[in-house]
């Protein structure tokens, strides 16, 4: 009982300490889940990969509240601007491709803010 009650006691604390509106997703998440992407986004051939499709979801998935999905949105601007022989087109199609619907198309010229 002891355990359940200290438990309960250090979940509350977590959620007092936790900023509203902060996000919780980071860019070195949103980089890892679209690295698989990159060889699809850059040829623009094809079909993107089953891990990259999975990679798609996995951001979708962490980003839920509005300031998460800001801040994925601009992890996912800022990757694309890293990716100087990225498709635009590849990009913008990739949810769709993969069958993931976003907020926000992937591109090096997306406003997060909207």
């Amino acid at each position: 009982m002891k355990v359940l009650v200290i438990s309960a006691l250090v979940v509350l604390a977590m959620v007092q300490l936790m900023k509203p509106g902060e996000a919780v997703i980071s860019c070195q998440d949103v980089n890892q889940a679209l690295a698989p992407c990159v060889p699809y986004l850059t040829s623009g051939a094809g079909a993107p990969a089953t891990s990259c499709c999975a990679g798609v979801q996995k951001i979708k998935d962490m980003a839920v509240s509005v300031a998460d999905k800001q801040a994925a949105c601009n992890c996912v601007k800022d990757a694309a601007a890293r990716i100087p022989t990225i498709k635009e087109d590849a990009a913008a199609g990739l949810p769709a491709k993969c069958n993931v619907p976003i907020e926000y198309p992937i591109s090096k010229s997306t406003n997060c803010q909207e």
